[in-house]
């Protein structure tokens, strides 16, 4: 009976596996490496201290979410598509990236008692501490340095910590994943531009590109390098994945590859003709994103989300997702793999649809045996000793 008794209060004692995990996910530092929120504050309605519905206003990020999901930091995007390559558009692109930055900055500065601008690596820790949310500035698109090499300290000084070299189109700087060959690789331009992210102390963002641009990179930054938002190619056959040998040379590069939540990155779910067939309309009406103002983009968004209410994606779900995870280690190593969502950029799960949902991630990575300090690494740890890294190989230093 003593013995019955004991192994009961035993029993009663054991952690489950979703209160292990929300334990963990609390403890742990959380960084999500890459959403496009931004995107969102175009709209003078769209408040970041506001609890949205995700369901009906599409956005997948704020504060209160933010919250409850148990994300400590954050990269939001300042994107642009690619448009024309002359000195006008270029100008164009940098003057856009240039409001971008401001809309970020003044989206968060409102609201000083939640969160942050963040630049350097400590700037995460220091926020978390004091409550708040830590949100650094990262830009998708090498598109706005234009020809001018000065424009990328810039950049920096104004707080952006990476670059995305290019977009789903090539620009000056290399060739993109989702393109025909132009440069084979970086440009010249391209290596040079590196170069510079070295100097400063910048991330360099190797999602997006080609697989010719992902080697250059490697052989041309003497710092490690991230995939801000990309997964494992053998899992999912997408050109914006990374292949088996691409992992093994971004961990002997020492630099990590942050797995992305959006779903047709993540698994294969078959067509939907209908869908296809009325995005692909809203891409050619809208000349495929590029040259648009904020007014035609905002319209183009309006009907994009429209369009995907008629025809709704069937989605992975955080095991899909999961998986990739599992595979880069096996592959890369622990120390080389993290989380970047594409929140607002596409990204959504069945079960981790928005930024409230993301301890579903640690509950799955929990189930699947991962420790404390794996999960530590994965969540933050491994992007945080690259972003170290990165900022004490430059010339600031």
């Amino acid at each position: 009976m003593i013995l019955i008794i004991a192994m009961t209060l035993v029993s009663c004692n054991e952690e489950t596996t979703e209160e292990k995990a929300a334990r963990i996910h609390q403890k742990v530092l959380t960084i999500d490496s890459h959403t496009d929120t931004p995107l969102r504050f175009t709209r003078s309605d769209f408040d970041l201290a506001e609890k949205h519905d995700p369901r009906e206003s599409r956005s997948k990020v704020d504060f209160p979410r933010m919250q409850e999901g148990g994300l400590d930091a954050i990269f939001m995007a300042a994107f642009i598509g690619q448009g024309l390559r002359d000195d006008s558009s270029n100008l164009n692109a940098k003057n856009r990236i240039i409001r971008i930055f401001d809309s970020i900055e003044a989206n968060v500065n409102r609201y000083p008692n939640l969160a942050g601008i963040a630049y350097e690596p400590q700037d995460a820790y220091e926020l978390e501490k004091q409550g708040k949310h830590a949100v650094y500035i990262g830009i998708e698109n090498g598109y706005p340095i234009g020809n001018d090499i000065r424009n990328v300290k810039e950049f920096y000084d104004r707080g952006a910590r990476y670059i995305t070299l290019c977009h789903t189109k090539n620009n000056d700087l290399c060739d993109s994943s989702t393109d025909t060959t132009e440069h084979n690789g970086l440009s010249n331009l391209g290596i040079e531009v590196v170069k510079e992210m070295n100097r400063l102390g910048m991330l360099v963002d190797v999602s997006h590109i080609s697989d010719s641009s992902f080697y250059d990179v490697l052989e041309v930054s003497s710092a490690p390098v991230i995939a801000s938002h990309s997964n494992a190619r053998a899992i999912c056959d997408s050109p914006r994945n990374l292949n088996d040998e691409m992992l093994k040379k971004l961990a002997e590069n020492g630099g990590v590859v942050q797995a992305c939540v959006l779903t047709s990155y993540v698994k294969d779910m078959g067509h939907n003709p209908q869908r296809d067939s009325a995005f692909n309309a809203i891409r050619e009406k809208y000349n495929h994103f590029r040259n648009l103002n904020d007014e035609e983009m905002e319209q183009a968004r309006k009907e994009w989300y429209a369009t995907d209410r008629q025809f709704p994606r069937k989605l992975a779900r955080v095991a899909d997702f999961v998986d990739h995870i599992d595979h880069i280690v096996n592959i890369a190593g622990i120390d080389h793999v993290g989380i970047g969502t594409d929140f607002d950029g596409g990204g959504a799960l069945e079960d981790c649809y928005d930024v409230s949902d993301m301890g579903n991630i640690t509950v799955e990575l929990v189930r699947r045996g991962y420790t404390k300090e794996e999960i530590e690494k994965i969540w933050g740890g491994n992007f945080m000793r690259v972003f170290r890294e990165v900022a004490a190989a430059s010339e600031h230093q």
